[in-house]
């Protein structure tokens, strides 16, 4: 792969139902200065992509938080963790993709209920995915493009009623914090739903033993795909804030629909809400997609009962992964809305992020033989404390993502006590659990 084609990979993993599902969300924690969580969210993923390049670089062979983790502080529980809640974040961002897509997007083509939508919308997902990668894989091409369509279409038809004279300049800078809530804490509550948006860059890591040149391509890649999609981001909450009232936007779960609307575009209504649902669609493809790999995997490796790595005899498709993951999907559809599971998946990957940027400082004391990026040191530190910052209970972020998540990273603990307490549900022949204890110090 060429730099370009990195780039774009970079991009079209992080484009997707966050910014089509959540824009209006971050408006009912911001108000009218939409932009500036988004701009605090896209410069906390830049801090941690900083550490990506340096990783991905420095150990181009090895993908993956958990592989860098392990190299780092040879817990094998600690990686577990860390493998686990990668994949549960996925399933949350699937989940949250589920309830977007039976909302108001749905609802502007037919009335129907969103809960039941999104249930079926779940087991349609986990039904292509049993029909094999090259089917999916297909399904994906087809659907970013989509996607990125209808986010240029939403920029353009803006841009010129704004132009025009349409909406209120004013609103940008009013941050309207929720009632009863402190200036910071809803900046950075706003922040660390936004970073919904931006979350996807940290998939690239698999691809970039594919470029020509890792060393030099793939630290600019992720780095110029993640300011490209950051500055897009910027612009159309800029759009919307002058177009839409804060409380308009936060509101609806079809936050882009509603901006098209106001702007008085002429484009179809109906074929703007059928680009967004594909959008939607897109993001929780691929999240089920690497939630049921990343368990096979698991499975494969003696970390997790070898039942889950089971795979259909003709398709080669990992069936007992993908139906564990829709099966969780389900539970957290029904039991979650669009907002709560968006900072579920959020607070699931920026623990893990946290933990990658401290993962960067102790790897310092590893060094290798080929030249690779080194970020500066600093850029780390603030890695953590930025991600450990719209992690915490400081944020205002409500006790069900914490319940939710405790509960997901508990169902983690007991397969794992599972595998290790009963040696023949692990795969014959893995030894990779006690090669794991193996290598503790």
């Amino acid at each position: 792969m060429g730099r370009r084609t990195l780039v774009l990979f970079v991009v079209g993993d992080i484009l997707g139902a966050g910014v089509y599902a959540v824009m209006g969300k971050v408006a009912g924690r911001s108000g009218g200065a939409l932009w500036l969580p988004f701009l605090v969210a896209y410069a906390v993923g830049l801090l941690t992509a900083v550490s990506y390049a340096e990783l991905v670089t420095k150990y181009p062979r090895a993908g993956g938080a958990a592989v860098y983790v392990q190299r780092a502080f040879r817990r094998p529980f600690v990686t577990f963790l860390i493998a686990f809640m990668v994949y549960c974040s996925g399933l949350a961002s699937m989940s949250a993709a589920a309830r977007a897509f039976g909302g108001d997007y749905m609802q502007r083509l037919v009335r129907v209920s969103p809960t039941l939508v999104a249930l079926l919308f779940v087991v349609g997902l986990a039904v292509l995915c049993l029909r094999g990668v090259s089917e999916s894989v297909k399904a994906n091409t087809v659907l970013t493009v989509i996607e990125v369509l209808g986010l240029l279409a939403v920029l353009g038809v803006g841009a010129v009623a704004v132009a025009g004279g349409a909406g209120d300049p004013s609103r940008l800078t009013d941050f309207a914090a929720p009632s009863g809530q402190a200036l910071l804490p809803a900046l950075l509550s706003a922040s660390a739903l936004a970073f919904f948006s931006f979350l996807g860059f940290e998939d690239s890591v698999n691809m970039a033993e594919e470029a020509r040149d890792p060393v030099k391509d793939y630290p600019r890649a992720i780095l110029l795909g993640l300011t490209l999609t950051g500055l897009l981001y910027v612009l159309i909450a800029l759009v919307s804030s002058v177009l839409v009232p804060a409380r308009e936007l936060s509101g609806s779960s079809a936050p882009l629909l509603h901006v098209m609307e106001v702007a008085g575009s002429a484009f179809p209504g109906w074929l703007f809400a059928l680009m967004a649902l594909c959008a939607v669609s897109n993001s929780a493809l691929i999240n089920l997609m690497m939630a049921s790999r990343l368990c096979y995997g698991m499975a494969r490796e003696g970390v997790l009962p070898r039942a889950l790595g089971t795979v259909l005899p003709v398709r080669r498709t990992p069936v007992t992964g993908i139906l564990l993951s829709a099966a969780i999907g389900l539970v957290l559809v029904s039991t979650g809305e669009l907002e709560g599971l968006g900072d579920t998946s959020v607070l699931l990957l920026l623990t893990v992020f946290a933990v990658l940027n401290a993962t960067v400082l102790v790897l310092r004391a590893d060094p290798v033989a080929h030249r690779h990026y080194r970020a500066p040191t600093v850029l780390p530190v603030i890695g953590v404390v930025t991600c450990l910052c719209l992690a915490s209970p400081l944020v205002g972020r409500s006790a069900d993502v914490y319940v939710r998540t405790g509960v997901l990273i508990g169902l983690g603990c007991v397969l794992w006590l599972v595998s290790r307490g009963v040696p023949r549900l692990v795969s014959p022949g893995s030894t990779r659990v006690r090669d794991l204890d193996k290598e503790a110090p």
